[in-house]
């Protein structure tokens, strides 16, 4: 299996049993590659903080779920060690956020990864550094 199948496959397992992603916030998954992913999701009325702008829990939630495809790709399994976010947009009722992951290092059990999210405009709203440790185990049973 090419290091994209196995990406690919890794990216539908997960995606099935993300009840959390793909029902609650109706994100899509629109790619996951070797040490890549992006997500996709519509800021809808629920989403709304008192300020009526998207809350910034939702926009790191994006972050958050294309970062753990991105960093599970390999299909080693990898938890958040840590990670950060910039808001620097607000996101509207409407918008489609994107949100685009790669990574920059994997050094042994760690790495580092980058997402940028961003509106339909292509503007910028936010961007979040995760670091991820890996941990016993596969996403996906592979062949011997």
């Amino acid at each position: 299996m090419s290091p994209e199948q196995k990406a690919a496959k890794v990216g539908e397992t997960m995606f099935a049993a993300d009840l959390a992603s793909r029902e609650f916030m109706k994100m899509e998954l629109v790619s996951c590659a070797p040490g890549r992913a992006s997500m996709r999701m519509v800021v809808r009325e629920e989403m709304l903080n008192g300020h009526r702008i998207c809350h910034g829990g939702f926009i790191f939630t994006l972050a958050d779920s294309t970062f753990a495809f991105a960093c599970n790709s390999h299909n080693k399994v990898a938890v958040a060690a840590g990670c950060s976010i910039e808001f620097l947009k607000p996101g509207q009722l409407g918008d489609v956020l994107t949100c685009e992951g790669v990574e920059q290092v994997l050094q042994g059990r760690h790495g580092v990864y980058d997402m940028r999210v961003t509106n339909q405009r292509g503007e910028v709203v936010a961007m979040f550094r995760g670091k991820s440790a890996q941990i016993p185990g596969t996403v996906f049973p592979e062949a011997p």
